[in-house]
């Protein structure tokens, strides 16, 4: 068995960061022009919102569960 060290991958996240932008940019022009501007600040607080949550989330389980390299 041949033991290579596999090589080092490009770092994508500028990339999905900007496709990120640019998906929610038009999301949110079509729920504007379907329902106006009031749905997308609502739509907008929303995921902000779950996002919060899902830090809180995610920052209490590291909390209660260290992992193995933590301790």
């Amino acid at each position: 068995m041949d033991h290579r060290h596999p090589k080092r991958v490009e770092d994508y996240t500028t990339a999905n960061l900007v496709l990120i932008f640019i998906n929610l940019l038009w999301i949110f022009g079509v729920i504007w022009a379907q329902f106006g501007l009031m749905a997308v600040i609502l739509s907008g607080w929303v995921l902000n919102y779950g996002v919060t949550r899902l830090a809180q989330y995610k920052a209490s389980r590291a909390i209660q569960w260290p992992r193995k390299s933590d301790a």
